[in-house]
Order: structure tokens, then sequence, then C-alpha cells
């Protein structure tokens, strides 16, 4: 059986979170949920491997996502790292693209649209896995 992929879903609106968790499941994924940035990290730090982060731009402060999304980049796996957000500025937005960030997303999220843009990225971050080996 194939490995399944793997997400990170960061959300302090559990409402949002549980959504997306039951949105990428039904789509074939396994799903870690995390409700802060402290909660995501900690996940990170303790080994849980995933494919892609979607996380939430603005959480217990400003703009945390970016703590995430940091974070995420640089683990030795390199997910995918998806911002989700309502609030993006001229600035956050920046910030993100400085970083590599795969994916920005406006909410309300299309989730069509999101589910496959996170499939794409993954896939094609599996080939170019594939391609240095």
């Amino acid at each position: 059986m194939p490995r399944k992929n793997s997400l990170l879903i960061v959300d302090d609106e559990v409402n949002v979170t549980r959504t997306l968790q039951m949105v990428f499941e039904q789509e074939g994924y396994r799903v870690f949920p995390a409700y802060s940035s402290a909660q995501a990290v900690e996940l990170l730090q303790n080994g849980a491997s995933v494919d892609g982060v979607i996380t939430d731009l603005n959480m217990e402060q400003p703009d945390i996502g970016l703590e995430v999304a940091r974070f995420a980049k640089g683990l030795p796996s390199k997910p995918v790292v998806v911002i989700c957000t309502g609030f993006a500025d001229v600035n956050n937005a920046r910030q993100a693209l400085l970083m590599h960030v795969d994916y920005l997303a406006n909410k309300p999220v299309d989730l069509g649209e999101l589910t496959g843009a996170v499939r794409r990225l993954i896939e094609h971050r599996a080939v170019l896995r594939r391609g240095r080996k």
C-alpha cells in the first residue's frame, strides 16, 4: 500500500482547522492539526514528518504564521509550505515570498483550488527529490 502524504494544518480557529482536516483527509492525506504556532512548531520539533504545512498567517500574534513557515522551511525534509490569510499586506506577502513560501492563499479559500495546489506542489517536490537521488 502506498504511503499517504501528510499535512500539518495550523489555524487558531478550530472550525477552520477541522474543516481543512476533513477536506484533506477525504483527499487521502494524513493530517496533523495544530491550533497555534507554538503547537505547530512543537509537533515539527518532536519529529512529525509532513509533506506539507498549511498555516494561517495571523493567529495568537500578527504574522506569526511566518514563524511556522520559517521553521518548516528549515527542516531537512523541506515540506511544501502554504500560508492562508484574510489579512495579507505588502509587507507580510513580501516576507513570505522572500522565504520562498510555496503558495499564498487568500481567505476565504477556494477548497478546490487549495487541494489542487497542495497536490501539485507535493507531487512536484517528490519528482524533484527522485531526480536528486
